[in-house]
């Protein structure tokens, strides 16, 4: 659910990445805030137009929450029975407003920015032995494995899918196993690569 950066010239776009962290910062506090479905209402429109205002095409926004579907289905459900109608709507839509934000901070801005902030921010821990490159190059290699992780799930489900096996029909361990195994092995290049070049520890 974290979306790879679209190119474009729109407002949010030219937005400093620094500025866009605090707003993202405040939106998801301000979200929690929210007492009253009419509100999260309210909020839900904001975030409809914001993605409009970055021309983002709506099939990668829907892209972005597609995921999210069965989780925000499971938690409303589970809020529903527990605490009411007004509870499930909140926590359901605390939780779709927050993901599309988030994801609509990646969608406008490039990694290689949101991660000079983060480095910028922990400069200050250097004198308490951080290395804020290092933690950069970290949390950079984390952003770039969430595609990768999902692609590979996506081919071991078309994979299995080419066999015949559709939707839940057949083992779980049967699209884990394989999806867990190339990961491993492309987490095996990657330090490999990073070996390469001096980045053993």
């Amino acid at each position: 659910m974290i979306g790879l950066y679209v190119a474009g010239n729109s407002v949010l776009h030219r937005v400093p990445a620094g500025l866009k962290l605090l707003l993202l910062a405040i939106g998801i506090f301000g979200v929690l805030l929210l007492r009253r479905p009419w509100q999260m209402g309210i909020a839900l429109l904001a975030v409809i137009a914001l993605y409009a205002l970055a021309t983002v095409p709506w099939q990668t926004a829907w892209a972005q929450l597609r995921p999210l579907v069965w989780i925000v289905v499971i938690v409303a459900s589970f809020q529903l029975v527990f605490a009411g109608v007004d509870r499930s709507v909140m926590v359901a839509g605390a939780l779709v407003v927050n993901v599309a934000l988030a994801a609509l901070l990646t969608l406008t801005t490039k990694v290689t920015a949101i991660l000079d902030v983060c480095q910028w921010l922990l400069r200050p821990f250097r004198r308490v032995g951080l290395d804020p490159d290092r933690i950069g190059l970290m949390l950079a290699l984390t952003i770039r494995c969430v595609p990768l992780v999902a692609g590979i799930v996506s081919e071991v489900s078309d994979a299995r899918k080419a066999r015949g096996v559709i939707g839940l029909r057949g083992s779980v361990v049967a699209l884990a196993a394989p999806a867990v195994i190339r990961a491993l092995r492309a987490a095996d290049a990657i330090g490999e690569s990073l070996t390469a070049r001096g980045i053993d520890d």
